[in-house]
């Protein structure tokens, strides 16, 4: 899954968002675009996990500041 998540202020060290992330998923993808305050994630974790995992960070969301991205998998890899 992809998400986007939306802060509505500064980002803080890519270092910690990262790391919190990776607490739940290793193998998360992370890209951080701090001037426009957005983050992008590809992880197979639950939104729940996400907002948990920022929030550890000291970095709250609400739910509503994420929006999970349609699938672009075409299975072939593992379907």
């Amino acid at each position: 899954m992809e998400y986007h998540v939306q802060f509505d202020h500064p980002l803080p060290s890519p270092d910690a968002i990262e790391d919190a992330i990776r607490c739940f998923d290793m193998a998360a993808t992370i890209a951080i675009d701090a001037p426009a305050g957005r983050l992008r994630v590809a992880t197979w974790i639950v939104i729940a996990d996400l907002l948990q995992a920022l929030a550890q960070v000291g970095e709250p969301v609400r739910a509503e500041q994420v929006v999970q991205q349609p699938s672009v998998c075409c299975g072939d890899c593992s379907g």
